[in-house]
């Protein structure tokens, strides 16, 4: 697997795992029992850490396209293995 591959895996994966981890540990202000200011989303999260997120989001893709590389290399599951459907019966 060339490189290049593995490096647009790899931001595949932080922007995927970016998107999925965002509504996972935030709270309103609801929530969190503080006022929220005139105007502001009923939705809006409470002190927000994008640094913390990015670093999460980096250490599971990191973890995801490893896991994917080496299976690409090994052959752990194949397309085979991931078959549901058996092969029709042959008509004579």
């Amino acid at each position: 697997m060339e490189w290049t591959s593995v490096v647009a895996i790899y931001a595949l994966f932080w922007v995927m795992t970016a998107f999925v981890m965002l509504p996972f540990g935030i709270k309103t202000h609801d929530e969190a029992g503080l006022p929220k200011i005139p105007g502001q989303a009923d939705s809006a999260p409470v002190g927000f850490r994008p640094g913390r997120h990015a670093l999460r989001a980096t250490v599971i893709a990191a973890a995801s396209t490893t896991i994917y590389v080496a299976n690409y290399v090994y052959g752990w599951v194949t397309v085979d293995a991931l078959n549901i459907f058996p092969d029709p019966p042959s008509q004579r």
